[in-house]
């Protein structure tokens, strides 16, 4: 079971500034790729901050005579490399209040950015694709389950998951790897289970 990486979700950079670049270029850049924001990188590509339209708005209206990225951008760059998961990434994202990390190269040149949007892309994948990895990578390899004994329900990320597993233990491990899965939107435990390993002195489970 594999989480998609940065490099999978990534929009490849076709824009970059430097430190110099006018706020009108900037302007015009954002309406040309029709982008929200622009890295600005130094003599060597590597990313040193980022321009959004949020900042153009906010230095203007501020009157402070914010003329270039160097005056406008916001810095440090928060920066992703392309083999993080996108949960590493998001958790970047979310620890430091930013919409989208400049993705950079080992040798720290910029090569991509990483969006919000982009990482909304995992909640578009086909049901059918999170139902094949949750039966092949979750139960079958993972856990050594057989899948026919457990069906697998998956609408619009909403997985449910039936049938009998041996033991009640196992029910939180299952419920915890399905919802790491890619595009799972939540998980709904029809499970039964034929031994209560979890309660004191329990037995095998009779009727609950």
């Amino acid at each position: 079971m594999r989480h998609r990486s940065v490099a999978d979700l990534m929009t490849p950079t076709a824009v970059s500034v430097q430190r110099g670049t006018s706020f009108k270029e900037i302007a015009r850049l954002l309406k040309e790729f029709d982008i929200s924001a622009v890295p600005v990188v130094d003599e060597a590509e590597r990313p040193v901050g980022v321009v959004s339209e949020a900042d153009l708005l906010r230095k203007r209206s501020s009157g402070n005579g914010a003329n270039t990225a160097a005056d406008l951008m916001t810095s440090p760059a928060v920066t992703a490399r392309t083999e993080w998961s996108v949960v590493r990434a998001a958790r970047v994202m979310r620890g430091r209040q930013v919409k989208r990390l400049p993705v950079v190269h080992a040798t720290g040149r910029l090569i991509g950015i990483l969006s919000l949007s982009d990482l909304l892309q995992l909640f578009l994948r086909r049901d059918h694709a999170i139902q094949g990895e949750i039966l092949e990578d979750v139960l079958t390899r993972t856990l050594g389950l057989s899948p026919s004994s457990l069906p697998v329900e998956v609408t619009d990320g909403l997985v449910t998951l039936s049938g009998t597993v041996g033991r009640r233990s196992l029910v939180p491990i299952v419920l915890r790897l399905c919802q790491s899965v890619d595009g799972v939107v939540d998980v709904v435990n029809r499970f039964d289970y034929e031994q209560d390993d979890v309660s004191v002195g329990a037995g095998p489970a009779t009727e609950r």
